[in-house]
């Protein structure tokens, strides 16, 4: 599904070099729920704007479904990105002006699909994410915990083969925090593939498999499965 190999991502000023990545190799199965870790400066957000195709590498291959995807250009990359990945953000991201509906659908926009089949799209995506009856409501008239869901809902209206989430709960209390980590683990039980940074190891450990990062680079794996129910122990305790 996702794969990074040798990845390095250097930024320049005049005066000074960061070496952001280094030699970060990375592979995501089709399916897993992978949680991303590491201290502030670790590289987590290099990453995920690698891995979302927002930015490219300076050196290396990051192949996305089979297909190398790092050293596309601007337009093609936009393509894939629409098509293929979707985003959840920490500050929801949300349009202020647009109600559920239109806030949701706006991707859908940009792929020129025909109004029907967006509207048909958007309705099934906020009733997976138990939002329906919300959809001309404005995001000011949502909790952080609803208007998480929207953006929960933008991300699977265009049926995205990954899901890319960055600390999701971050605004949240721990009891919208708990309800939008359920959501997520049911959409993986789906089939969705999930990618999520978080500085919580609580939630990370709700994951699949965790990767820690230091220094631009991966220094810990855990492989080890957990059952939804042990998770859920875990993080209610």
């Amino acid at each position: 599904m996702l794969k990074m190999t040798d990845l390095s991502k250097v930024y320049r000023t005049e005066v000074v070099e960061t070496h952001a990545l280094r030699g970060f190799d990375l592979q995501v199965a089709q399916g897993e729920f992978v949680a991303v870790t590491g201290p502030s400066g670790s590289g987590k957000t290099t990453f995920l704007t690698i891995a979302g195709l927002l930015e490219a590498p300076t050196r290396g291959t990051y192949s996305l479904d089979g297909v190398d995807v790092s050293r596309l250009d601007d337009n093609e990359r936009s393509r894939v990105r629409n098509e293929k990945i979707g985003f959840i953000f920490q500050a929801f991201n949300l349009i202020p002006d647009l109600n559920v509906f239109d806030n949701v659908q706006v991707p859908l926009r940009y792929r020129r699909m025909k109004a029907g089949e967006r509207g048909q799209r958007v309705r099934q995506a906020l009733e997976r994410v138990g939002l329906n009856s919300r959809e001309r409501h404005f995001p000011a008239e949502l909790s952080g915990g609803q208007q998480q869901r929207v953006a929960i809902a933008r991300a699977l209206a265009g049926s995205p083969q990954l899901l890319l989430a960055d600390e999701p709960t971050g605004n949240l209390d721990s009891q919208m925090a708990i309800d939008v980590m359920t959501l997520l683990e049911d959409l993986n039980r789906d089939g969705t593939t999930i990618v999520m940074v978080t500085h919580d190891s609580q939630l990370a450990a709700r994951a699949q498999r965790n990767v820690h990062m230091i220094d631009g680079r991966i220094v810990d794996t855990s492989i080890e499965l957990r059952s939804a129910a042990e998770a859920a122990v875990s993080f209610d305790t």
